[in-house]
């Protein structure tokens, strides 16, 4: 029994074993989850050390309180793996600390952790029960650590941190996951911590004037006066309405014979409808969709855009709008402070802010009040705005379709068949019919107001709803039967955009490709003002040819052009290219990789552009 005892004893006597096995395995099941890693040894040497230098650091100083140290660290990471996880499934895209210290105001994922969650998911906590019976046992035994142990482990795990983390820096950061699976989650958020301090994104020495971007884009540059659409909307009021997770598939579609936007699709027969427009929002996501509107900048990408700028006043569509006699105001009914809007619209240089204080908190739904109290208010200040102001710029921001688009009863318009019956999809087309409804009803008070004759309104989407693990193979089937073929990146990151004004516009389509960076100068173009400074987009009237730079929801390198798709090789997913016109896999040509190239070019001048108003200069 004697000899027994030696043989067991040394194991209990250092339960460092126990505790870095525990911890190992821990690790590997958020390495399969998130990245569909199973190389043991590449988790072994380049992800797992840097964890377990941490952890052999709280014990070595810890001591007397080993145990609160250890549980206390694994409850935290089991907490942090979680968090990670559920943000991956939604946004498909791995989050940087900020993501993450910013989770408990992110509507869009709290509002849907029910449906993130997966119930292995709490397998994540049996560590913890079982290092409590662990420690348990060894504070009855009054078994001691060794410190003598600890302080080489401490040693060891550092030493290879350190030489992960130093390779680590040798490796450009382009995309976030792609660099986390190879090189580790720690290791990535060094190199983010690096790179936001001392530059941003992708910014580089690099000097391209206008032409030289829309030759990279396959077009010959045109002075914005030569384009035949140039200030055919001149001196108008302007009405910007960004409609939360609106995406292009709906416009004129169907389901069981009731349509989906029956407003907007009436709105179609005067206006100049472009569907072919794409998503390029980032980490950001509504609020750098505002930030492309209104600069015809890139969003940083990894970071929400307004934690980039310094506060200054940058260049904007705003700016060169009041220096043309405009008033200029913005509606949307949430807290200002939400992803720092209060430093955005200050930047961008908005005349008057409305937001959730001064937006009546009535019949809310979701995350504040329904749109239809929205636009009562904006219509309600027009005409004390209209006695200030010659012309006024309104730019609107819906919120009522916001994930979970959950919507009272009373509000659903559409009638569904019991397939749709609590669905995301289902939820979904509720949510977008009804803010349909109000957009409809606010062109009418314009209308009303004798105002729409005079005007020039803008419709388009901020980003996707449907995306990411919300997304069950239910809602897939359904969608399938919608669409007449399986859901897509197309039909996930194209958003409609809808140009329209009395009088302006005879019902046509134009399927030219576009990306959000180009509305603020086709808004210019056809108001008829020129932009003295530099803007990444273009006249979408006029250009036939484009390249869309892609960051963040996906991977970075990946670029749209006039018919490819192409997706960045990713944490889980090798590099793919679509054909645009049938969304089908196709082969890399010689023209991949200029295209490649000639997109991260662009993106670099954008970044040269917005280093001049970041505080991480």
């Amino acid at each position: 029994m004697k000899k027994f005892s030696k043989k067991v004893k040394p194991i209990f006597t250092h339960p460092y074993t126990i505790i870095l096995t525990l911890l190992f395995i821990k690790i590997i099941g958020f390495r399969l989850v998130v990245f569909h890693n199973k190389s043991i040894l590449h988790i072994a040497f380049i992800e797992f050390p840097l964890w377990a230098f941490f952890l052999s650091l709280i014990i070595f100083l810890a001591r007397k309180r080993m145990w609160t140290g250890i549980i206390l660290f694994n409850t935290v990471l089991s907490v942090l793996f979680i968090a990670i996880i559920y943000y991956t499934r939604y946004f498909s895209t791995i989050p940087s600390y900020y993501d993450l210290q910013q989770i408990y105001q992110s509507n869009s994922v709290g509002g849907t952790v029910g449906l993130l969650s997966k119930p292995y998911d709490f397998l994540f906590f049996l560590d913890i029960a079982l290092l409590l019976l662990i420690a348990y046992y060894c504070t009855n035994k009054k078994i001691k650590p060794s410190l003598k142990i600890s302080r080489r482990l401490t040693i060891l795990f550092g030493s290879i941190s350190i030489i992960t983390t130093l390779l680590a820096f040798r490796q450009p950061l382009i995309d976030v996951s792609y660099f986390a699976k190879e090189n580790g989650y720690l290791q990535s958020q060094a190199v983010q911590v690096f790179t936001r301090g001392f530059g941003i994104a992708l910014a580089s020495d690099v000097n391209l004037s206008e032409q030289d971007v829309e030759k990279l884009k396959g077009n010959d540059f045109v002075p914005p006066d030569e384009h035949a659409s140039y200030g055919i909307a001149k001196d108008r009021h302007v009405f910007v309405i960004q409609v939360e997770s609106l995406q292009g598939f709906v416009i004129d579609k169907q389901v069981n014979g009731q349509e989906i936007t029956p407003n907007l699709n009436a709105l179609l027969k005067d206006s100049a409808y472009f569907d072919n427009v794409y998503q390029q929002i980032g980490a950001g996501n509504t609020s750098d969709a505002e930030w492309l509107m209104h600069t015809s900048i890139y969003p940083e990408g990894m970071d929400p855009t307004v934690n980039v700028i310094n506060g200054d006043p940058v260049p904007s569509l705003l700016h060169t709008l009041q220096d043309h006699g405009y008033g200029t105001a913005t509606y949307h009914a949430d807290d200002v402070t939400y992803w720092s809007r209060n430093k955005l619209y200050a930047a961008l240089g908005f005349d008057y802010v409305y937001t959730d204080v001064e937006i009546p908190a009535e019949q809310e739904i979701g995350f504040g009040p329904a749109d239809e109290v929205l636009f009562d208010f904006v219509s309600q200040q027009l005409p004390s705005q209209l006695k200030m102001n010659a012309k006024m710029y309104s730019n609107i921001i819906t919120l009522t379709s916001h994930t979970p688009f959950e919507m009272p009863e009373n509000l659903q318009n559409l009638t569904l068949s019991e397939s749709y019956d609590n669905t995301y999809i289902g939820n979904y087309l509720q949510s977008i019919r009804y803010t349909d409804e109000q957009i409809g009803n606010f062109i009418a008070t314009l209308k009303e107001k004798n105002l729409y004759d005079n005007s020039l309104i803008l419709i388009y989407g901020d980003h996707s709803g449907i995306h990411g693990a919300p997304v069950t193979e239910n809602d897939e089937s359904i969608l399938l039967e919608l669409l007449g073929h399986p859901y897509n990146l197309q039909d996930r990151f194209v958003i409609p955009v809808i140009f329209n004004g009395g009088g302006l516009f005879k019902g046509e389509t134009i399927n030219h490709l576009g990306g959000q960076v180009d509305l603020m100068p086709t808004l210019l173009n056809l108001l008829g003002i020129e932009y003295h400074g530099q803007m990444m987009g273009h006249n979408l009237f006029h250009y036939e040819n484009n390249l869309l730079g892609m960051r963040y929801h996906l991977p970075g390198s990946s670029f749209i052009n006039d018919d490819t798709l192409y997706v960045a090789p990713s944490a889980k997913f090798p590099a793919i290219l679509y054909n645009l016109e049938n969304m089908k896999e196709k082969e890399r040509s010689n023209k991949t990789q200029q295209s490649i190239d000639n997109a991260l070019q662009i993106m670099q001048q954008s970044d040269q552009i917005l280093k001049t108003y970041s505080s991480r200069k």
